[in-house]
């Protein structure tokens, strides 16, 4: 899956469900960074199961170090009607509480819309169902990770770093 969205011009997310990995990659600088925490994109807008969406957000949770192990569990609300289309509404609970409704489209197994537990709403307006060049989703070869840990781990033996009291 490649997410791109307006609020991050410089860059896109790939995911990979199936691994699971999620990246953000930077084409202008030629390099990529595991996702982890730096998007809520990564760990909602993934393919699920419409029958059992909890799973695999639960999954993309925990690769990005969000949530504990404890089961997510997720109610069937109903269906409604998104853009013409009718969508499954769940509401997901995460092991810590934390809530969200989803709705999720059947045919593309998929989400199309997410509410977050602050009133935060996620959608999808313009998404496309088609076949794209492999190479739109995978990694280049030649990029390098970026790795944001690496350059905390530099400061703190640099003579800048001073340690908390």
């Amino acid at each position: 899956m490649r997410i791109e969205t307006p609020d991050l011009p410089d860059g896109f997310f790939l995911i990979d469900a199936a691994k699971p990995s999620a990246y953000f990659v930077r084409p202008a600088t030629r390099v990529y960074m595991e996702a982890r925490q730096t998007s809520r994109l990564t760990r909602l807008f993934v393919p699920v199961d419409p029958d059992d969406p909890c799973r695999r957000w639960q999954m993309m949770a925990q690769l990005a170090g969000v949530t504990e192990h404890n089961d997510w569990h997720c109610e069937r609300l109903g269906e409604e009607t998104i853009g013409g289309r009718s969508e499954i509404a769940y509401r997901a609970v995460s092991g810590s509480g934390d809530q969200l409704l989803g709705w999720i489209d059947p045919l593309l197994k998929f989400p199309v819309r997410v509410q977050t537990k602050d009133g935060t709403v996620i959608a999808i307006d313009d998404g496309r169902e088609e076949m794209r060049s492999t190479s739109l989703l995978e990694l280049p070869s030649d990029f390098r990770k970026f790795d944001p840990a690496m350059i905390v781990k530099q400061i703190k033996q640099s003579d800048v770093w001073v340690e908390p009291r």
